[in-house]
């Protein structure tokens, strides 16, 4: 029922942000309280947040996600089992970091030492004991491979390891078993599970007014309405930027923000002329020896498409400078590998652009060192009233659509307490 026009101001329960977080709340409350009024606030024109999945012609069979892709966690995440309930399959293609993965890396000297060093790192990341530090302070001076090191701890933080707290890191815990695939998408299995609820896009919250004990204001571009109760679930972004205001403020919650940003990376999809010239599903690293490198994987499903992956500085500049620039990296990239003629197949299909995007900002959240517990502090809930969830929110899971879903399960729960 997204579009909903109904012109009634007051609610049970406001939700304001409609994506993982959001949307799981609303279906919770749904199900355990359905005596409840539930409205889902969207300050953009969809559905899904940073589950966003988009078609291309020539791969018609299939979704291609410029946000979250993998089901991290499978056999345990809820989305898993989500996905079977609308309709959706789940792809169990090994991913290239599990085992039986397809990688495009030759297994010689160099690369076996890379894997060492690699390893080493992340040891040394997990023995840390004391203070937190930057996860840049774990890196041996000097050692050739701090490059590939640097690519793939900026791929999972969104950021460079001198910003992300290495206490966070390791408090980051996905769940058991092995990564899939949502063969329509991941942003397609997220909005599909909102499609239920009652839902308003385009409503862009400004301004949240909690003086009163028995109601609270929401402001909205397109009027004003009130709640019992209210869950705020827009990322740490746009919090921090005081897009809402709130009124008496919350510095706490902004401060929580601040110490969180959102990392970023960009998905750049390229279509390819003729799909027998690269091999099936299989992944690839740009280069091995520099930190602002792509991580490419080729034809995803058997599709004649490439998915690049960029993120932390490279990502801010190729989204920066737009998509023929960042066409030209991928395309120097995949040159590389497989000769200057590869350029001849490839054409841009589409690009994400999470940071310019207005009602997010940016990709996923990481600590700065010494915030890692400001996690915990974002998803306390203010006066039994006002209430947070969000990717942001996890202690564990955070940067994860299943972190999102299980603070916004965690938020209704305790809203429904709060409404008994």
């Amino acid at each position: 029922m997204p579009g909903d026009n109904s012109k009634g101001t007051d609610e049970d329960v406001v939700i304001i942000g409609a994506g993982a977080a959001g949307i799981a709340a609303a279906r919770r409350l749904q199900a355990i309280r359905p005596d409840l009024s539930i409205l889902l606030l969207e300050a953009g024109d969809r559905l899904g947040g940073r589950a966003w999945t988009v078609a291309l012609l020539e791969a018609a069979d299939i979704g291609l996600d410029l946000g979250c892709g993998w089901l991290h966690g499978a056999r345990t995440n809820a989305w898993t089992a989500i996905a079977g309930e609308v309709g959706v399959t789940v792809d169990h293609t090994p991913a290239p970091w599990n085992d039986g993965g397809r990688r495009l890396q030759r297994d010689d000297a160099a690369a076996r030492a890379a894997r060492q060093a690699i390893g080493a790192y992340f040891e040394r990341l997990e023995s840390h004991t004391g203070n937190d530090a930057a996860m840049a302070d774990m890196l041996e001076p000097g050692n050739p491979w701090n490059g590939q090191i640097r690519a793939v701890g900026t791929y999972i933080t969104g950021a460079e390891l001198e910003r992300s707290s290495v206490v966070d890191y390791n408090r980051y815990d996905p769940g058991p078993g092995p990564d899939w695939r949502v063969r329509e998408g991941y942003g397609t299995l997220v909005s599909l599970y909102g499609k239920p609820v009652r839902a308003r896009l385009g409503a862009e919250v400004t301004r949240i007014d909690h003086h009163h004990a028995g109601r609270i204001g929401i402001e909205t571009n397109q009027g004003v309405l009130s709640a019992r109760t209210v869950l705020v679930t827009v990322s740490t972004n746009v919090l921090a930027a005081g897009k809402i205001a709130f009124d008496p403020p919350l510095p706490d919650k902004i401060e929580a923000a601040a110490q969180l940003p959102l990392g970023l990376a960009d998905k750049l999809f390229l279509r390819l002329a003729n799909r027998e010239a690269l091999p099936a599903d299989t992944h690839m690293l740009g280069s091995t020896r520099r930190g602002a490198t792509g991580t490419y994987q080729l034809r995803p499903f058997g599709a004649p498409v490439v998915e690049a992956y960029f993120a932390g500085d490279l990502a801010h500049d190729l989204e920066g400078q737009g998509r023929e620039a960042a066409f030209s990296f991928a395309g120097d990239e995949l040159a590389a590998h497989f000769g200057a003629d590869i350029r001849k197949e490839l054409s841009v299909a589409t690009m994400s652009a999470w940071a310019a995007a207005p009602h997010i900002g940016g990709s996923y959240s990481y600590a700065e060192p010494g915030a890692s517990d400001q996690r915990g502090r974002l998803a306390a809930p203010h006066d039994e009233r006002i209430f947070f969830a969000g990717e942001a929110c996890s202690k564990s899971r955070y940067s994860t659509a299943h972190g999102a879903y299980e603070t916004g399960v965690a938020a209704a729960d305790r809203i429904a307490g709060s409404l008994s």
